[in-house]
């Protein structure tokens, strides 16, 4: 972890109580703040709360809302609830996977997109169902998951265009 993470890292533990029963509400507020929860933070939280770090770990992995890879810039959900597991759901993965290089769970090495499947999100009558950012994406084809990400690579695009010019000067 870099010094600001650490520093970051200490305002969390600050604001909590060193007791076991702080665990969860600890996790849940580092991976706010970071995105994920960073391994080396592990130790530190057990040592914060006076517990081992394997018990930091157990607890982290048992619950599914916890990630140890950084979501992307623009994270993209897959509904697999049955209505849109039965709707072609499968294809919508598969199709982003091609489209992005990256598996459920995988984070782009650029950091701009991350895949995941979630239980089911209440669109069931608009199977199969994709969501990026805030917006969903309602009856998806793998053909439309291409034409479904075109914003989300111009913005990257124009930012990396900024970033270069800016870069020149």
């Amino acid at each position: 972890m870099t010094v600001k993470e650490k520093e970051q890292l200490a305002l969390i533990l600050d604001k909590h109580e060193k007791n076991r029963e702080e665990l969860i509400s600890l996790l849940q507020d580092v991976q706010r703040e970071f995105r994920y929860l960073p391994k080396e933070a592990m130790p530190e939280i057990a040592h914060f709360l006076g517990i081992k770090a394997v018990e930091v770990w157990g607890v982290a992995t048992f619950y599914n809302q916890f990630r140890f890879v950084p979501l992307g810039k623009h994270p993209v959900k897959v509904c697999m609830g049955t209505a849109c597991h039965l709707a072609g759901g499968k294809l919508i993965l598969e199709a982003l996977e091609r489209e992005l290089n990256i598996k459920v769970g995988e984070t782009s090495e650029d950091g701009n997109f991350s895949m995941e499947r979630v239980a089911c999100i209440g669109c069931c009558m608009l199977a199969p169902v994709m969501i990026t950012g805030e917006r969903i994406y309602p009856k998806m084809t793998p053909f439309k998951v291409e034409e479904a990400l075109i914003p989300y690579k111009q913005e990257i695009q124009k930012e990396t265009e900024a970033a270069d010019s800016t870069n020149d000067k």
